[in-house]
C-alpha cells in the first residue's frame, strides 16, 4: 500500500497531478486510512504509470481516458487503440513538418543577417515583412512568399 507521497515518488507524478487525475476520473478515488489519508494499491501505481507514459508520448487526457477504457477490457479487439495511436503519429508527423519549416526559416534569417546595424538587419526585416519568408511556418495560415 502506498501513501500519495510514496505513489508520487514511485511514479514521478506530482501529488497535485494525482489529485487532479482522481478529480477528472482517470484515476479512481483511493481508499482512506483511519486517519483519512489516501491509500493506494499496486493497481493504482500501474494505472498512474500508464497515464504518465502516455502523457510523455503526447497523448491528451481524453485519448488516455479512451486507452484506459480499452485497457480495462483486455479481451476486446485492439483496433481502437491502434487508431488512437495512429492519429497521434499523424499529429506528431505534422508537428515535425511545421517545426522543420520553422527551423529552416530561422536558419535563413540567421544566414542572411550581416550583423551590422539594426537598420540593415535581415532578422528584423523578415520579422517586419512576412512576405520575405520563404516557407509556411508555425503561426501562419497561408505560406510565405519566396524572396
Amino acid at each position: 500500500m502506498f501513501s500519495i507521497g510514496k505513489l508520487s515518488g514511485s511514479t514521478g507524478v506530482k501529488v497535485p497531478t494525482i489529485r487532479y487525475y482522481e478529480q477528472i476520473g482517470i484515476l479512481e478515488e483511493p481508499d482512506r486510512s483511519e486517519g483519512g489519508q489516501r491509500v493506494y494499491g499496486e493497481e493504482a501505481k500501474e494505472r498512474l504509470s500508464f497515464i504518465r507514459h502516455a502523457r510523455e508520448l503526447g497523448f491528451s487526457l481524453d485519448e488516455i481516458r479512451e486507452l484506459l477504457d480499452l485497457a480495462d477490457d483486455p479481451n476486446q479487439n485492439c483496433m481502437a487503440a491502434y487508431e488512437i495511436a495512429k492519429r497521434k503519429l499523424i499529429e506528431v508527423r505534422n508537428r515535425i513538418a511545421r517545426l522543420t519549416a520553422l527551423q529552416g526559416e530561422l536558419q535563413r534569417m540567421l544566414d542572411q543577417c550581416s550583423c551590422n546595424t539594426i537598420g540593415t538587419c535581415r532578422i528584423i526585416q523578415v520579422l517586419s515583412d512576412h512576405s520575405l519568408c520563404t516557407s509556411e511556418h508555425l503561426g501562419t495560415e497561408a505560406g510565405c512568399k519566396a524572396s
